[in-house]
């Protein structure tokens, strides 16, 4: 089994997964709009340019999003991404890029589990967990 995050966004879909691919260094392998499905099968009254479904895949992990409709809006309390990394500078240069521009709710530090481990609200809104575990 795998659990896949699936983020929702007010109409910053296609700039957030665009960012988080160049931060995680995935590949965004899918990007659709309202206006590439067919005319039937497009959503009404959501605007064309609208993310309906995006994929970035790094390795073998998946990070997929859309934009909220209207009718749809998402609250993100109770929930955060969470990464772990292989190595300190990783999670500094990660957690760094993720930042610029968001809120810093735990500055990343060294803590008994990890070598580093931050947490911050990014420019988009999604609440992230950067770890660079130790090993116990």
């Amino acid at each position: 089994m795998k659990l896949n995050p699936y983020l929702t966004f007010n109409g910053q879909c296609k700039e957030a997964m665009e960012f988080y691919a160049k931060t995680l260094r995935g590949q965004v392998v899918m990007m659709m709009k309202n206006s590439d499905l067919a005319p039937g099968d497009q959503m009404p009254g959501v605007k064309p340019d609208l993310i309906m479904h995006a994929r970035i895949m790094m390795g073998d992990q998946v990070l997929m999003a859309s934009d909220a409709t209207a009718d749809c809006q998402v609250d993100t309390k109770g929930m955060m991404v969470s990464t772990v990394v292989e190595t300190p500078e990783e999670a500094e240069r990660i957690y760094g890029e993720l930042s610029a521009g968001g809120q810093i709710t735990m500055p990343m530090e060294e803590t008994f589990w990890a070598h580093r481990f931050g947490m911050l609200t990014d420019r988009y809104g999604i609440p992230w967990m950067v770890n660079c575990e130790k090993s116990m």
